[in-house]
């Protein structure tokens, strides 16, 4: 264990105390904490050039920014990009921007969100309320370091901004808690961050397991989708040896793949008693690496909920714990109390139901389904994220959110018109109605088309229990039938009957090579279109 682990764990989460009770009292009167905070959020602001262009001093409620202020998107947001990274000021915000975070669009173009110390604030509130129940359900969390997901660089991340310019990307992913807390942040980490330079998949994955190995006392895991920690760990097998050799020597295979000047950094003691441990262990038993391991973070949703219950039953002492929704833009929702609550005091939202209307938090219905407006104070006003959620209950009087979709994730081959909200769940009532009551690790439908036919076809995990694939086609395409515009396709011949394929490796391996997602960075869908104009697909942080 690293000594100060203890020590570091529980500054960072008294930096946080003012914070958690904040978004504990406001769980309580959601209208008024988020009043307040667009109401201060307007004052900071009012002098940019986008305030006085919606004269935001004049606005003093909800209802006027909603009246006086329109709705915007990743378009809108496109024309003032190029200014704030040639380094202009005051233009979205009065507070500067620090940073570009690049992240993916609905149509899989990498698009730029800004970044300044006030989101990096509201980011470090709601993981404060985070960790802080976290730590409630399990106090020895705060005695050992954790592994946080970290994801390789793109080529296009390590550009450089123009001279007096904006940066691009994080130098590691603590500056999105920035100040303190990112400081605090760096102190526990199980992995130095400098591996997100290494560029070969493998060199990635055994820096990543040396790393992790070396910490006996690892407490705490986040990754994004479940199927990452698996395939992390199935490479400590071909390179066990090897990893062992190198705790107990002190050394540093795969060490050329870093950048020279971060070595350092990687250096640890020798430690034969670890790798003695580790080698009576062996490397398939890997829930036994370690043994104070309290929680793992990953996405529980639809699209990963078999992966999600298959960690359950590996490590049965531990907290498997589903993410809350989380985008590069905002945080939507924080994991507390067994529930999912809006991150009232990070951002304002609004919701747009399916008539049209606009509701803030605090009128949510349970069971309404609402596609997520988010205003994060950093240069997004009535951001419309494009993030369909289901108001599952209330914590307090605060909306707990189930992610179902992206809005923007629609399939039209043929004027079918399918988006992803529906197909997940005709998929969940799938495996209700063939009785197996749990999806697979993988399960998405995917848009297919070859010389004049078009079709759709299910991707399955090879070796799950499911009903024959003829007969889940069968009813798959009966449940899709409730569209009336693929029910029609499907009539007319337009489409041609809905096919089941079996994959082996799971989701990062379900698709073309040219579509994976980075190493660390998958995430769960359940509905993947032709890559062409009339089809758009999405990806989020669901988080």
């Amino acid at each position: 264990m690293r000594p100060q682990s203890a020590l570091v764990n529980t500054l960072w989460l008294a930096s946080g105390i003012t914070a958690s009770r904040r978004f504990a009292r406001a769980l309580h009167a959601p209208a008024e904490a988020q009043a307040a905070w667009l109401a201060a959020a307007l004052a900071r602001h009012a002098g940019c050039e986008y305030g006085r262009r919606y004269e935001f001093a004049a606005l003093r409620t909800p209802a006027d920014f909603a009246r006086t202020v329109p709705l915007s998107d990743a378009s809108d947001l496109a024309g003032w990009i190029p200014r704030i990274q040639a380094g202009d000021r005051n233009l979205l915000t009065a507070a500067p921007v620090t940073h570009l975070a690049p992240t993916s669009g609905s149509s899989g173009a990498r698009k730029l969100v800004p970044f300044t110390a006030g989101l990096q604030a509201s980011f470090a509130t709601a993981v404060s309320a985070w960790m802080a129940d976290l730590v409630r359900a399990r106090p020895a969390l705060l005695g050992g370091p954790a592994y946080w997901s970290v994801s390789p660089l793109s080529d296009a991340d390590d550009a450089l901004p123009a001279p007096g310019g904006v940066r691009v990307g994080f130098a590691d992913d603590a500056e999105y808690l920035g100040g303190w807390a990112g400081t605090l942040v760096r102190q526990v980490m199980a992995v130095p961050a400098s591996v997100r330079h290494v560029r070969d998949e493998e060199a990635f994955r055994c820096l990543t397991l040396l790393a992790m190995l070396r910490q006996a006392e690892l407490r705490l895991i986040s990754v994004w989708h479940p199927s990452f920690l698996e395939l992390l760990v199935s490479a400590a097998p071909r390179h066990w040896d090897q990893l062992l050799d190198a705790i107990a020597f002190g050394t540093l295979p795969w060490g050329d793949a870093l950048p020279p000047a971060s070595r350092a950094a990687w250096r640890a003691p020798a430690n034969a008693a670890r790798a003695r441990a580790l080698r009576h262990i062996g490397a398939e038993q890997w829930p036994r690496w370690w043994p104070a391991l309290q929680v793992v973070s990953c996405w529980g949703d639809q699209a990963a909920a078999a992966g999600h219950a298959a960690l359950e039953r590996r490590l049965p002492g531990v907290l498997v714990q589903s993410k809350g929704l989380l985008a590069t833009e905002a945080v939507v929702t924080v994991p507390v109390h067994g529930a999912y609550p809006v991150a009232l005091t990070s951002h304002f939202f609004e919701f747009l139901d399916d008539g049209g209307s606009f509701r803030l938090a605090h009128e949510l219905e349970d069971g309404g389904e609402y596609e997520v407006v988010v205003t994060n104070g950093a240069g997004l006003w009535r951001y419309r994220l494009g993030d369909v959620v289901e108001c599952a209950g209330h914590l307090g009087a605060a909306p707990s959110l189930r992610f179902l979709g992206r809005t923007g994730n629609v399939s039209d081959l043929r004027g079918e018109k399918l988006a992803e909200p529906f197909v997940a769940g005709c998929l969940r009532a799938l495996w209700d109605v063939t009785g197996t009551g749990e999806a697979p690790e993988l399960a998405e439908l995917h848009a297919m088309q070859s010389g004049g036919a078009a079709w759709y076809e299910l991707r399955l995990s090879a070796g799950t229990s499911q009903a024959p694939a003829a007969e889940l086609a069968a009813r798959l395409d009966d449940l899709l039938r409730a569209n009336p515009h693929y029910a029609l396709a499907r009539r007319l011949g337009q489409l041609a009957s809905l096919r089941v394929t079996l994959v082996s490796g799971g989701p990062h391996l379900a698709r073309p090579a040219r579509e994976r997602m980075r190493l660390g960075d998958i995430k769960p869908r359940t509905l993947v279109g032709v890559p062409r104009a009339g089809t758009v697909t999405g990806e989020r942080q669901h988080g």
